[in-house]
């Protein structure tokens, strides 16, 4: 008898789905079942936590502008699948997440790990959460959730009794009150109309100080991108979520912008007459130009992001490459070159900056230099993720990427502890390339330090076996430890800020990894190079710095008196912080 469950998985195959990302338990054993009957069918990856199937299906999507799958069990199986929902609701990511449920004929009885699931995901899945109830609903419920993830770019939710997987599969009847739905989605290509396309052209021609800002959605437009900044002499900042869509080693690529980015990002925005923002939510006001000194030209696929961030004076709805396109025709060559050519030059004299910064000791090891060397030894091709920290300070300015890199991070929820998963969703999708994830030490003893054991469990079924985490140990959960000084101005709360000292790379030799230490700067170069050398996981254990700033691109007043009011307060490393920030300063 072909179930309900066997029925799903088959329809899950037809819309091309490899890879489920997913956790057992007893709401969800029929789904299990039909996974095991199927053989190779679809491929069910087991993480540690659900959490981190829900990352991992976020990480596929990110990597491949595929749907992920993830899927949990009733009650806190469903309830763990949150967070990396919640991730992919705010990087606008399409996922299906398949959740077990309680039997029918229990719910409402405040049955062993009944939760009201519609409720719960009622906000992450906004877009489409069903619970089906009877066989012949199943096909259109997964269709619409398909569809509705693709076409949104959202996570969707199919909620399962563990009843209703055991039953005999059905096809809706052809009666009245049934729905018959079919498979396929095929993406629109979105272009504005003529006259907003002559409009936004009319802007930016008169601009002679013209800015433009990328993001995510640029990620396919890198070409377009260039060719419209050259046009318009143009130099080109990278929000975080951006920062693979154009290499780093464009001489008018400025970097990131807000506190992670760059000076010469901040002085662009600060003296532009002109702001083109493509495919780009970057949410801080006060590193965009200041309202009503510049006009501004956007485009977005999605109108709901259009003049949020800065108003702007033409608001184009479409995909970036096409409109680009669309749009080059109709755009005059800027013959002034000045420009450009000091953008170039600050964007030449930043990274030079970058380097004294980067050179300076560290006690024992300066963070910036271990992402400034290994920036040109990075592989081809690497696929890079990044966790929330300090960490992606030093991405963000210091690793250069090259073309053909793929990159992720959790942007828009900022939450600690995708990297990991990212990564090993990365490399399913690519196992032929190498990857590397970079994350604090905060992040690696919440979730890390498990995701490596699923490592550890897959990593000799990839083609290229170079999986490498490069952990960031500082005995602190470091970005929140600045933003408590700088933000608020109070010194450091060790109760809430010191992390408990761990042997990261004695851990990986546990696991039958690669594990190096780099406790002296004479050890990097060589750590590194041998790390890219091996043919097995490793795991790159940086004793980093905890008192090395991450200065932003400017330094506001208030900033800057509510640093020395924590300083001043009796921070426990007052005097190591004046002595590190002095050597980057003066830098």
């Amino acid at each position: 008898m072909k179930t309900v469950s066997d029925f799903l998985i088959e329809r899950l195959k037809a819309w091309g789905v490899a890879r489920i990302y997913g956790y057992p338990g007893d709401g969800i054993n029929g789904v299990m079942g039909a996974l095991s009957r199927a053989g190779d069918t679809i491929r069910l990856i087991q993480p540690r936590h659900e959490e981190a199937a829900a990352f991992m299906a976020c990480g596929h999507a990110k990597f491949t502008d595929e749907v992920g799958v993830c899927l949990g069990t009733s009650g806190p199986g469903a309830i763990h699948l949150l967070t990396g929902l919640y991730d992919a609701k705010a990087d606008h990511q399409p996922i299906v997440a398949i959740c077990g449920q309680k039997p029918r004929r229990a719910l409402g009885g405040e049955f062993q790990q009944e939760v009201d699931l519609l409720s719960l995901f009622k906000d992450v899945a906004h877009e489409y959460v069903e619970m089906v109830t009877v066989p012949a609903q199943l096909r259109h419920v997964v269709d619409r959730a398909f569809r509705i993830a693709l076409a949104h770019r959202v996570p969707t939710c199919i909620i399962l009794p563990s009843d209703v997987q055991e039953l005999k599969a059905k096809e809706p009847p052809h009666e009245h009150g049934t729905v018959h739905s079919g498979l396929g989605y095929s993406a629109p290509i979105v272009i504005p109309g003529a006259d907003d396309l002559v409009r936004a052209a009319e802007v930016l021609n008169s601009g002679k100080r013209v800015a433009v800002l990328i993001g995510a959605g640029a990620r396919h437009a890198g070409d377009e991108v260039v060719r419209v900044a050259d046009r318009l002499g143009a130099g080109i900042a990278k929000a975080l979520l951006g920062k693979p869509a154009l290499p780093d080693t464009m001489p008018y690529v400025t970097g990131g912008i807000g506190m992670l980015g760059t000076r010469p990002s901040y002085e662009m925005m600060r003296d532009c007459d002109t702001l083109l923002m493509v495919g780009s939510g970057f949410p801080y006001a006060e590193f965009l130009p200041e309202e009503g000194h510049a006009r501004g030209v956007q485009i977005d696929i999605d109108p709901r992001m259009l003049s949020l961030r800065y108003p702007m004076e033409v608001n184009l709805v479409g995909d970036a490459a096409p409109t680009l396109r669309a749009l080059l025709p109709l755009l005059q060559q800027n013959e002034d070159d000045r420009w450009r050519r000091t953008i170039e030059r600050n964007v030449a004299e930043w990274w030079q900056t970058l380097e004294k910064r980067a050179m300076q000791d560290g006690e024992p090891i300066n963070p910036q230099r271990v992402f400034w060397e290994l920036s040109p030894r990075l592989p081809e091709n690497v696929l890079l993720s990044c966790d929330t920290g300090t960490s992606v300070h030093w991405y963000s300015r210091d690793l250069k990427l090259r073309a053909g890199v793929l990159a992720a991070h959790s942007g828009g929820l900022a939450s600690m502890g995708a990297a990991m998963p990212y990564a090993i969703a990365a490399k399913f999708a690519y196992p032929d390339r190498p990857a590397m994830a970079f994350v604090g030490d905060g992040a690696m003893q919440m979730n890390g330090l498990n995701e490596l054991i699923t490592v550890a469990k897959y990593w000799q079924q990839w083609k290229d076996p170079r999986f490498i985490v490069f952990v960031l140990n500082n005995r602190d959960l470091n970005m929140v430890t600045w933003e408590q000084r700088v933000l608020e101005g109070d010194p450091k709360f060790p109760a809430s800020q010191d992390l408990p000292d761990f042997s990261y790379a004695a851990y990986a030799h546990l696991l039958g990894f690669d594990g190096f230490v780099i406790d002296e700067a004479r050890k990097i170069v060589p750590t590194l190079e041998s790390t890219l050398a091996t043919r097995r996981p490793a795991v790159v254990e940086i004793v980093a710095d905890p008192n090395i700033p991450p200065l932003p691109p400017h330094t506001t007043a208030k900033q800057a008196k509510d640093y020395l009011l924590a300083l001043m307060k009796g921070d426990p490393d007052a005097m190591k912080i004046i002595r590190a920030s002095a050597k980057q300063l003066f830098a």
